[in-house]
């Protein structure tokens, strides 16, 4: 079951449940946000909650793309109460490079490992939560507020200072906390966790400027069971041709650490348990164009797709 966040040209906003090429439409909610609040407030379930409002009325989807008016599928009325954010190291990779991976590892002195390569050992090590006990923490790092996100469909500004431009294609983690202050994952959708790898690169210490970039998500929001094996696909393209192509794999399945080693990491902070508030978690990734030697330019486009999580997201690039 996936949702979506949509405008209609006079700027009201509405929820609807992807039917195909339709959007069934949410009765009674005119958000996301909202539609928790309601969660909370009956105690049924998201799904329990979206078949009883679902209505009759339904919108074609494809031309809310078109127009750019399909919206973040979560976000807080007030920007600056969502938390944007993210763990790197996480995934294993495909299967051969993984062989090779733990082969490294265990021919390699620890004293000459870099230290990202122990933090990686340590997620294969110990990474996963288990009955309730956590792993080890990851790494994390801090992106921005809910001024930072933008849409499917809208430009992915790089400022001026900036040295790179590239895309991380990941499984975002959606939650808002509820009254009690305990995280509600209201579901997953598709990240694209853009940074700034040159910047990164020059020393790892730079790694927290080298996040503080705009980043995407959606457009759809999966409400049901996350998969635990994922594979999708990220491409850079330049006008009609496909400049860089390359399937990733993502889940439960393909993660050093699990995604409840994650969460429990980011929200035992008592900060990040403040009822009302929004966070989108991006759970990292295993693949990214600058690796291969890709350079992006202006105007490029960012396509990332899952198909269990429905509609791709899409997002040029912009160069200031």
């Amino acid at each position: 079951m996936r949702i979506v966040q949509f405008a209609t040209k006079d700027n009201s906003t509405h929820v609807g449940l992807v039917d195909g090429d339709q959007l069934r439409v949410l009765k009674e909610v005119n958000s996301t946000y909202a539609l928790t609040q309601r969660v909370f407030e009956s105690g049924k379930s998201l799904k329990e909650l979206v078949e009883t409002l679902v209505g009759n009325e339904t919108v074609s989807y494809d031309p809310l793309i078109q127009n750019k008016q399909v919206l973040l599928p979560l976000e807080h009325p007030d920007p600056y109460r969502s938390w944007i954010t993210g763990t790197g190291l996480t995934h294993l990779g495909s299967a051969a490079s993984r062989d090779e991976m733990h082969q490294k590892l265990k021919g390699s002195d620890p004293d000459e490992l870099t230290d990202s390569m122990k933090m990686f050992q340590m997620g294969l090590e110990d990474g996963k939560m288990v009955n309730g006990d956590p792993g080890v923490q990851p790494e994390w790092f801090y992106k921005g507020n809910g001024l930072s996100v933008v849409p499917s469909g809208h430009a992915l500004v790089s400022p001026p200072f900036a040295l790179d431009a590239g895309e991380e294609p990941e499984l975002a983690g959606l939650y808002v906390i509820d009254p009690d202050g305990e995280p509600f994952r209201v579901g997953f959708a598709i990240g694209n966790e853009f940074s700034d790898h040159k910047m990164e690169k020059i020393n790892y210490l730079y790694l927290a400027h080298s996040k503080l970039r705009a980043s995407a998500y959606g457009p759809e929001l999966l409400i049901s069971e996350l998969p635990d094996h994922l594979v999708g696909l990220s491409s850079i393209k330049r006008g009609n041709k496909v400049v860089w192509e390359k399937e990733f794999l993502t889940g439960n399945a393909n993660m050093s650490h699990n995604i409840a080693n994650l969460e429990h990491h980011h929200f035992k902070y008592d900060m990040f348990r403040q009822p009302g508030d929004v966070h989108v978690h991006y759970f990292g990734t295993s693949v990214a164009s600058f690796a291969d030697g890709i350079e992006v330019q202006d105007g490029d486009r960012f396509e990332i797709s899952i198909p269990e999580l429905g509609k791709p997201l899409v997002n040029p690039l912009k160069q200031l």
